[in-house]
């Protein structure tokens, strides 16, 4: 376990063949048979997952813990990341943990060099805390007129700044070295307006998107992919957990095709994805996981 600092933000085997954009280094693992496993397989990587607590991070965490990667779950919430690492460590996963605030640079910057200086890599990071910004303009207090610029600028902070800062410290630890992967949760409310959301998260996740796709013609060059998911309304302890609220779920599911949340399970094939060969050569998309809500209204 990585020495503690204080990720702001709280959730709501190796092949045979080469493996493209994947840097070397000291992990590694044994041969994994038939063609299926290998296009999936992150055995021996080394991975950086932020806001892994709870939520999409946790299950981000656990399926690359799964499938022989080597894991250090990033987050703020510190007793919450005790929990989910008793939790991995009880299924005898290799998982690791650090308490960073993704709002401080410098913390980002020694979670990202101290995960390279012990395992010897950085293969894949995922860049996934973020906060909520409260209700958005279908009730009086998220109309633009009520947005709180406190809130603003702490949600900006943790979504967009965090998120820069990440991507460019893992960056820094992958040029050179191979390529990687960063993979970025940006949201289904950063493609569209959306009204249940409030302004700075919507702002932020919109942003990131474009973020993503800059650098991602930036790191092309080196082997970097960058990506980005997209998530729907998933049952997570965003915004204190208010999706677990049956109206809001039930306000949250009509806006979508598929008629309901998601679990965060549903979140570990795309990760797994974008992390694994089967991605090599995906880079610069946003890859929407939203029961089709980004497709249009239910019809």
């Amino acid at each position: 376990m990585l020495a503690p600092t204080r990720v702001r933000g709280r959730s709501p085997g190796a092949g045979r063949g080469p493996m493209p954009s994947m840097g070397r280094g000291r992990l590694s693992a044994g041969p994994v048979p038939g063609p299926l496993a290998e296009l999936f397989d992150v055995g021996g990587r080394s991975v950086v997952v932020t806001g892994a607590a709870s939520g999409l991070g946790l299950a981000i965490a656990e399926v690359m813990a799964e499938c022989g990667a080597v894991v250090t779950l990033a987050d703020v919430d510190a007793a919450g990341m005790e929990r989910a690492v008793e939790r991995l460590h009880a299924r005898g996963l290799r998982v690791r943990s650090r308490v960073v605030d993704v709002a401080d640079p410098e913390g980002v910057r020694a979670l990202i060099r101290g995960t390279v200086a012990e395992l010897g890599r950085l293969d894949v990071v995922f860049v996934n805390a973020g906060i909520s910004a409260g209700r958005g303009p279908r009730v009086p207090e998220g109309r633009i007129e009520r947005v709180d610029l406190e809130t603003w600028h702490r949600v900006v902070a943790v979504n967009l700044t965090g998120v820069f800062v990440t991507m460019q410290a893992a960056a820094e630890a992958m040029r050179g070295r191979g390529g990687g992967r960063i993979i970025v949760t940006a949201s289904v409310a950063g493609l569209r307006g959306d009204p249940p959301v409030g302004y700075a998260y919507v702002a932020t996740k919109a942003a990131v998107i474009n973020l993503v796709r800059q650098a991602a013609l930036d790191l092309a060059r080196d082997g970097i992919l960058v990506n980005a998911i997209a998530p729907g309304p998933f049952l997570t302890n965003i915004a204190g957990g208010r999706v677990r609220d049956p109206e809001v779920a039930r306000e949250f599911a009509r806006e979508v095709p598929l008629g309901r949340i998601a679990d965060p399970a549903e979140i570990r094939g795309p990760a797994l994805f974008l992390a694994s060969p089967a991605s090599s050569f995906v880079t610069g998309t946003v890859l929407a996981v939203d029961g089709g809500e980004s497709a249009g209204p239910p019809v």
